[in-house]
C-alpha cells in the first residue's frame, strides 16, 4: 500500500534540494555536507512529525474505515512489532523491521520515484549477493549424446551487493510513540523512503565508485585498466527543434538509439522500447514544449519517437540529457533494515536518534549502458515570414 500523506512538507523539500546541490558541488567541504545533511533531516523530522500528528488527531481508529480511505492498516505481525516498540519506549539495538514493512518501503520507493523503478532497482531481502547471467553466453551447441562444451562458466558471475552501506537517520519524538503503532510505522517508513530515495538517486546517477564508498553512477565511465571512475563526456548535442513533421527530433533521437544499440565492445544489442531519457525537471519542460500536441478530443499528449521513456531527476545537471538502456544497469538493496540507537549525544529534547542501515550498490554493465548529451533547446519563437 502506498503512503498517502497530506501536505507538501515544503521545508523538507527546500532543504533536500539544498543538500543535493551541496552534494553535487565538487568544491563542497565535509563541514558543508554535514551541515546541509543535518538541516535536511531536521526539516524532515519537523515536517513529518507535525503532519502525522495532525492526521492522527483527525483519523478514526477503525481498521475498516482506514482501509476504505486507503490509509495505513498494519498486519498482525507489524502491529505486534510496533506495539513492542511503543512499550519499550523506542527501538532496541539491532532491530530488524518486519519483512512486510520492508516490502512496503521498497514499494513506496519505486512507486514514488519513477527513476528507481525504470533503473530496475531490486530488493534482495536478506540476500547480499546474487548470480548474474549473460544470455548471450548461457548456451552451447554440441552433438547429441556428446559432452557439454562451451565456456558456460563465463556466462555466470556473482554480484556482491553488500559492499556499500546506505544509512538513514531517524529522529523519533517520544510524543510520536503515544499516537499508536500505525503512526509510528508510517513515520519510520516515510523517513526511510524520503532519505533512501535521495541517497539512491544520487548514487545511481552520480555515484563516484568504490573509492568514494559510492555506487558507480550512470553519469560515470570506468577505466577498464585502472578502474578509475570519471564523468562521462558528451556524445553530442540535442536541440529538440520543432519541425513540420518532427523529422529533426526523430533524426536526433534516432542517432541516440543507434549509438546505444552497440555495447562497449561494439556488439549489437536490442534496445527498442528499452531506452530511457533522464533530464532535469526544468529541461523536461523545455523538451515537452516542442513535443506536445493536442489530440482531436482536446487532450495534450507528449510523445517521443522510438518509445523513449522520459523521466525527471534533479540529479541530472541542467543542460544535460542522460540516456540509458533498461536492464543494463545493476542496482539492488539488500540485507534488511537494521535499526540502532545513535551512539552520540543528540541535542534535541524528548527525542531519540536512530540509524537505519541497509546494503545497497549499483553499477553499469559497461560504459555504453548510458550516454550523456548536451541540450541546446531554443525556446524563442521563430521569426515571422
Amino acid at each position: 500500500m502506498v503512503m498517502k500523506l497530506k501536505g507538501t512538507m515544503a521545508n523538507f523539500e527546500a532543504k533536500k534540494q539544498a543538500y543535493m546541490n551541496v552534494m553535487k558541488a565538487e568544491n563542497s567541504t565535509p563541514e558543508q555536507l554535514e551541515a546541509a545533511f543535518s538541516e535536511m533531516f531536521s526539516a524532515l523530522q519537523t515536517d513529518l512529525t507535525e503532519q502525522i500528528t495532525n492526521e492522527a488527531r483527525k483519523e478514526v481508529h477503525d481498521a475498516q474505515i482506514l482501509a476504505a480511505r486507503g490509509q495505513n492498516v498494519l498486519t498482525s505481525t507489524e502491529r505486534k512489532f510496533f506495539n513492542e516498540v511503543i512499550a519499550s519506549g523506542g527501538f532496541a539495538e539491532d532491530t530488524i523491521l518486519p519483512i512486510t514493512t520492508q516490502e512496503r518501503v521498497f514499494e513506496d520507493l519505486v512507486t514514488q520515484h519513477p527513476l528507481l523503478d525504470v533503473i530496475g532497482l531490486k530488493d534482495l531481502g536478506a540476500i547480499t549477493r546474487y548470480i548474474y547471467s549473460d544470455a548471450t553466453k548461457a548456451y552451447a551447441w554440441g552433438a547429441l549424446f556428446g559432452e557439454i562444451k562451451g565456456q558456460i562458466s563465463a556466462a555466470f558471475r556473482e554480484e556482491q551487493i553488500g559492499q556499500l552501506k546506505l544509512t538513514a537517520f531517524a529522529v523519533i519524538p517520544k510524543d510520536m510513540l503515544e499516537l499508536g503503532p500505525e503512526y509510528v510505522e508510517r513515520y519510520v517508513r516515510t523517513v526511510l523512503v524520503e532519505s533512501y530515495s535521495v541517497g539512491l538517486e544520487y548514487g545511481l546517477v552520480n555515484g563516484r565508485g568504490q573509492a568514494q564508498n559510492e555506487p558507480i553512477g550512470l553519469m560515470k565511465d570506468v577505466n577498464a585498466e585502472t578502474g578509475a571512475v570519471t564523468t562521462k563526456t558528451s556524445s553530442g548535442i540535442l536541440t529538440f527543434a520543432p519541425s513540420e513533421k518532427g523529422e529533426i527530433v526523430a533524426k536526433e533521437l534516432g542517432g541516440v538509439v543507434i549509438n546505444l544499440s552497440t555495447d562497449a565492445k561494439g556488439k549489437s544489442r536490442k534496445v527498442l522500447n528499452k531506452v530511457v531519457m533522464v533530464v532535469n525537471p526544468v529541461d523536461a519542460i523545455k523538451v515537452q514544449i516542442g513535443n506536445t500536441i493536442q489530440t482531436p478530443n482536446g487532450q495534450w499528449v507528449t510523445t517521443l519517437p522510438y518509445n523513449i521513456s522520459p523521466i525527471e531527476s534533479e540529479e541530472v545537471p541542467a543542460g544535460k540529457a542522460l540516456f540509458f538502456v533498461k536492464e543494463a544497469y545493476l542496482a539492488a538493496i539488500a540485507g534488511g533494515y537494521k535499526i540502532n540507537k545513535f551512539d552520540e549525544t543528540l541535542a534535541i529534547e524528548d527525542a531519540r536518534l536512530y540509524t537505519m542501515k541497509q546494503f545497497a550498490n549499483g553499477k553499469p554493465k559497461d560504459n555504453k549502458t548510458a550516454l550523456v548529451y548536451d541540450l541546446n533547446i531554443d525556446l524563442d519563437p521563430a521569426p515571422a515570414v
